[in-house]
């Protein structure tokens, strides 16, 4: 073997080989065979954890909204490895949703407040509203003179 190395996204080794017979040079990828995670469910069914249900659902809630797909990509890929480095086989729904409200807020509050709304299931616009209000602390008050 001359070469080894983890591909960009680090599931995946890339090694650059040579056969003794006849020195012939190659390359091969192998991908590294993860364990199982799983996702706990509100009603208690297990099913395995899919990177591309957050995916869709922060390309759903930033949908007309100037963020770059490659920014969401970024983010799923956060919160697998967050999860990942903090529960060992399994993690409820709820630790995943909050991970990702946690990002998202700080990436766009617009697609912030379209999430929560679904993950969280507002009941009445109350709710909705209440929400709207712990999202203004957050903002920082321009200060008065520097108003145009």
């Amino acid at each position: 073997m001359l070469d080894s190395r983890p591909a960009a996204d680090n599931r995946e080794i890339r090694r650059r080989r040579e056969c003794p017979a006849c020195h012939f040079r190659f390359t091969t990828r192998e991908r590294v065979e993860e364990q199982t995670f799983w996702v706990i469910k509100k009603d208690g069914r297990r099913e395995p954890f899919n990177r591309e249900k957050i995916l869709n659902g922060l390309l759903t809630a930033c949908r007309k909204r100037p963020v770059p797909v490659e920014q969401l990509e970024t983010l799923a890929a956060e919160v697998e490895q967050a999860i990942r480095e903090r529960f060992a086989r399994e993690v409820p729904t709820e630790v995943v949703g909050e991970e990702v409200i946690t990002r998202l807020r700080a990436l766009d509050e617009v697609a912030y407040v379209r999430f929560a709304s679904v993950y969280r299931r507002f009941a009445d616009a109350r709710e909705f509203q209440e929400e709207l209000k712990r999202l203004e602390p957050a903002r920082q008050p321009e200060p008065a003179g520097e108003r145009e």
